[in-house]
This record gives C-alpha cells, sequence and structure tokens, in this order.
C-alpha cells in the first residue's frame, strides 16, 4: 500500500472518529435538552398547583376573617345579652325581695287575723241583733251600732289585706320564676351559639394549617426543581462551550431587580441619547465567546441577523415584557422556552459594531426602557 493511501486511510478514520464524537455530544446536548424541557414542565405544573393552593388558602383566610367579625358582633351581642341579663337579675332580685317583704306581711297578717278569730270565738261576741237589744236609750243604741261595724269593718280589712297579700305574692312569685327561665334560656342560647363558633373556628384554623403545610410541600418540590432546571442548564452551557470554545460566563450576577445580568461585565455605553440618536439598550463589555445567559424564563420570539444588530434574539417574559440581545457571534437558542440563567448565545461582534459587547435591551409592549431598572 502507498503511503498516500496509508494518509487517505488515516483522515478518513479521524473523520469518523470526529463525527462520531459530534453525534455523542449532539445525542447527549438533546438528551439534557429533554431533561430541561421535562423539568420545566413539572416546574409549571407545581407552581400552578401552588397558585390553586393559594387561592384556596386566600378563600379560607376571607372565611376566617368573615368569622372574625361574626364572633366579634357575637361579643358585642354578649355583652348587650350580659347587661340586660343584668338589669333582669336586678328585676329578680328585687321582685325576690318583695316576695321576702309579702311573705312577712303575710305571716303577719295571717297571725292577727287568727289571733282575731280566736278572740272572738273565746268572747263569745253577740251578734249585731243582740247588742242592739241591749242598748239602753237611743244614743247607746248608734253607740253600740258604730262600735260593731268598726270592729266588722277591721275583721274585713284584716281578710282582705291577708287576700291581697296572698294574690300578690302569687304575682310575684311568677314573675320571679318566668325571669329565671328567660335567663337561663338565654344564657343556654349564647353558650351554645359561642361553643359552635369556638368550634368552627378551630376546624378552620386546623384547614389553614393544613393547607400552608401542603403549600410548603409543593414549595419545596418547586425549589428542588428550580435547582434541577440550573444544573442541567450549566451542563447544558458547558457542553456547548465544550463543542464551539465558548468562555464560561461566570457566576451569576443579581441586583436589585427581577433580572440576572446577561453577562459578568461592566458597563461601557448606557441608555438615552447617543451620537445624535437613540441607544436602546446598555452596551455590557465582554471577550468574544463569553456565554449569554437568559435574564429571565420566557420563550424566544425572535433569532436571527437584523441589520445593524447583527445576530439579534429577543425573549418574551409575558405581560408585554422582553429582553433583547446584539452584537452575538453565535445564536445558540433559535426558538423554545429558556430557562433564567441558560445559555442562549455567545458574544461577538456582528453588525455595526466596534469590539466585541452585547449590546442588551429591555422593552415594554415594544417600547425600550432603560435596562439598569430591572437589573
Amino acid at each position: 500500500m502507498t503511503r498516500s493511501k496509508l494518509l487517505m486511510l488515516a483522515l478518513c478514520g479521524a473523520l469518523a472518529t470526529c463525527a462520531c464524537a459530534l453525534v455523542v455530544g449532539s445525542a447527549a446536548g438533546q438528551s439534557l435538552q429533554e431533561k430541561l424541557n421535562a423539568t420545566q414542565e413539572k416546574l409549571s405544573h407545581v407552581k400552578a398547583h401552588a397558585g390553586v393552593l393559594t387561592t384556596r388558602i386566600s378563600h379560607e383566610s376571607a372565611q376566617i376573617d368573615w368569622l372574625t367579625a361574626e364572633v366579634a358582633d357575637l361579643r358585642n351581642k354578649e355583652a348587650e345579652v350580659a347587661a340586660q341579663l343584668a338589669q333582669k337579675q336586678a328585676e329578680l332580685e328585687q321582685a325576690q325581695a318583695r316576695l321576702d317583704y309579702l311573705k312577712k306581711r303575710l305571716r303577719e297578717a295571717i297571725q292577727i287575723l287568727e289571733q282575731r278569730l280566736v278572740a272572738i270565738y273565746e268572747s263569745n261576741e253577740p251578734d249585731l241583733i243582740t247588742v242592739l237589744l241591749q242598748a239602753d236609750g237611743f244614743d247607746d243604741l248608734l253607740a253600740r251600732s258604730q262600735y260593731v261595724r268598726t270592729l266588722q269593718n277591721h275583721d274585713n280589712d284584716i281578710v282582705a289585706r291577708v287576700r291581697g297579700l296572698r294574690n300578690e305574692m302569687r304575682v310575684t312569685v311568677n314573675t320571679v320564676r318566668s325571669a329565671r327561665d328567660q335567663i337561663a334560656a338565654r344564657k343556654q342560647e349564647l353558650e351554645a351559639t359561642r361553643l359552635k363558633l369556638r368550634r368552627r373556628t378551630d376546624e378552620l384554623a386546623a384547614a389553614r394549617r393544613k393547607q400552608h403545610a401542603t403549600l410548603t410541600r409543593i414549595r419545596e418540590h418547586e425549589e428542588h426543581l428550580e435547582g434541577d432546571l440550573s444544573e442541567i442548564s450549566e451542563k447544558i452551557a458547558e457542553q456547548l462551550a465544550q463543542q464551539t470554545g465558548a468562555l464560561p460566563a461566570g457566576p451569576i450576577r443579581s441586583g436589585s431587580g427581577q433580572f440576572i445580568w446577561p453577562v459578568n461585565g461592566s458597563v461601557v455605553s448606557g441608555f438615552g441619547m447617543r451620537w445624535g440618536r437613540m441607544h436602546e439598550g446598555i452596551d455590557i463589555a465582554a471577550p468574544t465567546g463569553t456565554q449569554i445567559r437568559a435574564a429571565a424564563s420566557g420563550s424566544v420570539a425572535l433569532a436571527g441577523p437584523s441589520g445593524g444588530y447583527g445576530n439579534y434574539s429577543c425573549i418574551a417574559h409575558g405581560g408585554g415584557l422582553s429582553t433583547c440581545y446584539a452584537h452575538q457571534s453565535q445564536i445558540l437558542v433559535g426558538g423554545g422556552s429558556v430557562a433564567q440563567g441558560q445559555t442562549i448565545g455567545l458574544v461577538g461582534c456582528t453588525g455595526h459594531c466596534y469590539g466585541p459587547h452585547l449590546h442588551f435591551e429591555v422593552r415594554v409592549n415594544g417600547q425600550a426602557v432603560d435596562p439598569l431598572g430591572y437589573l
């Protein structure tokens, strides 16, 4: 075999080895992307479940607030009923005192009546006819008749007093009994209502604790899935770096806003008027090949060459908010969903550019705003 044939075979073997490596790398990348998509789908379901639980807990909290207001209203009614009960108790005590007084007066009246009856029996007092027949003259007759009438009136007063005291005492006893029954009924009703409210409050509190515990477990699962997303994204970024010779993005840089920095670097040109025209983003210095991260999760809305922007991609984050990345040397994600921190491209100097950097934009309903307000 000639030397040229040996070189040709060696070259074919090397090309085959490279092709196998590329196929293996592509398959591994595809597997990681599938894991990323599956994890994102699980995270979406978990967040939806968490949202349902949050709504349910809010509903339970509203019920508890309503019950708290009802309890407060009941306490006001309780205070009102307590005042009424106190007043009724005072009336009861007054009626009881009156009853005791009537009992005493009745005993005294009965005793006087008994004494009078005994006196009449022992003295064998004659009737009115006998007294009149024994009168000595007309004046004596008048005096005797007046005396007898006075005795009769006195006796009638004693009997009437006994009868009146007895009747009044019966009325007072009925009043006392009715007041006691009303007080007992109101107290029983109030205690039953308060017991029911306490039981209902305990049930709602237990339900809220249970749902908060469930929500906590959901959030822990969510954090675990987000950790998996971050790990998978890092692995994808490592593979992309190995395949494309990209430079590492470095640690994620977070600011006070809702986005992370797409690359780590200093701002060399800010947002606003520049050279007589509007500069609709910020320029962040970074070496060619530095990995560009998605500032937030979302879906790729635009990816490809775009005039002076060079290789340009935009991610829609929902609610009219989007971020855009210009002058990329290579766009690595051309469509679909992306997670926050996922590598979407590499820094370069395509389009109208005077050196490698990332031109980063934030747009609200298509209008450019200062990105520093979101970083």
